[in-house]
């Protein structure tokens, strides 16, 4: 275990919060990680953003899973250890344990301790027999199985939900650069991704008629409040999805309805009236750009599946 996650987790993680809040407010063009939009209210949100009609990517995904569950297994084949790296709540895990020929164990990792926990109940409930070995890491760093998956064939890296959107390019390359580090050689990795497809749906798939996709943007800003002191009036900003065309990506802002200042970590910080923070990018794709970032991973695609409607895609990945 690094040094960062031998302090106190708790003030370790109200420390890199406000550490990010700050450079990131000070950048030119006001910017957050989207990694802190998950606290508990802001899990517990986006949970039910996956449950509504606008959002296609998890039903879709999960659609994927189901309908090609057998051909997957095919060609994984049995007996892997699954590394799922950010295993939310476990739900997608499960679904794919299920379609597995004897997988030998699965391997959460997370940087946060409450959410391996909850995954790895749920995982464990629906697979009483399975070992499940939580993994306390932070997955885009290389991480350690040492000792972790013994009897398994292969080591399958699980990395659904299109969360490979979120990188920049280049992040994303060095991601699987480094997941390919820490699943031992010969490893495989099943990976979800959002395909490009109409504007209006892509819009409307980040901000809902419900509301419920504001809320869960705005609450970054009561969580700053709330763990780094900050003194943001959250009815000042709205939410805003913006589809940028040059980068292939919807973006997720949080706009100033007027002029203000906002104090953090005893600094001062100006907002004009419709200046922004980019809190999210969820970069969508074509198949020729996902084999391209694979290559440029050195990782090849040996077989992707999608929705009849080509709006989403699950890549085999092999190192």
């Amino acid at each position: 275990m690094n040094g960062a996650l031998s302090r106190d987790p708790a003030e370790a993680q109200r420390a890199a919060l406000v550490a990010d809040a700050l450079a990131g407010l000070s950048a030119a063009r006001k910017t957050l990680p989207c990694k802190w939009l998950y606290d508990a209210e802001g899990t517990r949100l986006f949970e039910a953003i996956t449950g509504l009609p606008e959002y296609y990517p998890t039903r879709t995904e999960v659609g994927i899973l189901e309908e090609c569950g057998p051909e997957i297994a095919r060609a994984v084949g049995p007996g892997a250890a699954v590394v799922e790296f950010g295993p939310g709540d476990g739900a997608k895990a499960v679904q794919l344990l299920r379609q597995l020929n004897a997988p030998a164990v699965y391997l959460p990792v997370d940087i946060a301790p409450e959410w391996l926990a909850a995954a790895a109940s749920r995982v464990a409930e629906a697979f009483p027999t399975l070992r499940v070995r939580p993994v306390v890491a932070d997955f885009t760093c290389p991480f350690d199985l040492a000792g972790r998956a013994e009897g398994s064939t292969t080591h399958l890296g699980f990395f659904p939900g299109s969360t490979i959107g979120n990188f920049e390019p280049a992040e994303a390359i060095a991601f699987l650069r480094r997941a390919r580090t820490s699943l031992r050689a010969g490893a495989r990795m099943l990976l979800g991704a959002d395909l490009v497809k109409e504007i209006p749906v892509l819009r409307a798939a980040y901000d809902d008629a419900a509301g419920v996709t504001a809320a869960f943007n705005l609450n970054l800003l009561t969580r700053l409040n709330c763990e780094a002191g900050a003194d943001f009036d959250v009815h000042a900003f709205r939410h805003e999805a913006r589809w940028n065309a040059v980068a292939s990506r919807i973006e997720m802002h949080l706009v100033a309805r007027h002029a203000q200042s906002v104090r953090l970590a005893g600094r001062v910080f100006r907002f004009e009236a419709g200046e922004s923070i980019h809190t999210e990018s969820s970069h969508k794709y074509r198949l020729d750009q996902l084999r391209a970032l694979a290559d440029a991973a050195e990782w090849r695609i040996a077989a992707t599946w999608t929705d009849s409607g080509d709006m989403f895609s699950v890549s085999l990945l092999e190192s």
